[in-house]
């Protein structure tokens, strides 16, 4: 295959036409064109539908697009890293990022190393879901105790553990029957299974009010609604204050908190500098330090 042809399929991808393509690489929109077409018959496949003024890519396209685009990149910023003496983080960096992370901590991590970095065009998308990070052109992804995958590697850079925690009048009032209870899942509308000083505990609820947040959840609990199945670090502070009190640890396993990326993928400047700028955030990774963080 013509990797100079290739170059010039990802660089009219990128660029979303010919037109803008040329003009951004300062070289002819028939040249371009050209390539592109020689590549669709060496390949025997349509890239582009051509009709009226857009021009999108095929099914095929985006399938090559996603494999090879960042392949590409990696060649120029090495080539580019060599030529300069040094590699300096530089270009776009995409992360994937669970949601309850981002809405406590992203924002400031983010800013933090776009300061850092600067040359570096940093692009955070929220989302629990699985992420198909080559297919999608994702560089590195935050999840929450995943399955292991052999297509990914990186570290666990935080651990949280979840906690039971009421109203400290709740706790202290004589309760004769069920526990009310705000809950997220069904899978909560029995009894919550604790670790105390005492030793283990069965908890019988009575679900209340279901919440899809971790925050709502917690602000109803504070506001006196229930108790509440809660991460550590998001009800850190308020124990330390006394307006929350905890009834015990959740009998489940602690939350682990990993940075991933494509193993069969060479660790770029801007991962390396991504995983470090976590590290500084939290350099104990321990549920303390990520409430300290968000109570900053």
């Amino acid at each position: 295959m013509d990797l100079l042809a290739l170059a010039d399929f990802t660089l009219v991808a990128r660029h979303e036409g010919f037109g803008r393509a040329a003009r951004a690489a300062g070289r002819p929109k028939a040249t371009l064109s050209r390539r592109v077409a020689e590549l669709e018959a060496a390949l025997d496949l349509r890239l582009f539908e051509r009709g009226g003024r857009a021009l999108k890519l095929t099914e095929e396209g985006r399938a090559l697009y996603a494999r090879t685009s960042r392949l590409l990149l990696e060649i120029e910023e090495a080539t580019t890293a060599i030529a300069a003496g040094g590699e300096i983080p530089r270009g776009r960096l995409r992360v994937s990022a669970p949601l309850l992370f981002s809405q406590t901590a992203m924002g400031r991590i983010a800013a933090d190393f776009a300061l850092t970095y600067p040359e570096v065009q940093l692009e955070v998308t929220t989302e629990d879901r699985p992420v198909d990070m080559v297919e999608e052109g994702v560089d590195l992804v935050i999840r929450v105790n995943p399955d292991p995958d052999e297509s990914l590697v990186g570290r666990a850079f935080l651990h949280d553990r979840l906690v039971v925690v009421s109203r400290p009048e709740m706790l202290d009032a004589d309760q004769a029957g069920p526990v009310p209870a705000v809950v997220r899942t069904k899978a909560e509308r029995s009894a919550w299974r604790l670790k105390t000083p005492n030793g283990p505990r069965v908890l019988d609820i009575d679900p209340v009010l279901s919440l899809s947040s971790m925050i709502m959840l917690r602000d109803a609990v504070l506001m006196g609604v229930g108790a509440g199945r809660l991460p550590l670090s998001l009800v850190g502070n308020e124990i330390s204050k006394g307006t929350l009190v905890s009834w015990g640890n959740v009998d489940v396993p602690d939350i682990a908190l990993w940075a991933l990326y494509p193993s069969r993928r060479l660790l770029s400047a801007r991962v390396s500098a991504f995983l470090e700028t976590l590290r500084q955030a939290f350099p104990k990774g321990t549920p303390d330090e990520l409430a300290a963080y968000v109570q900053r």
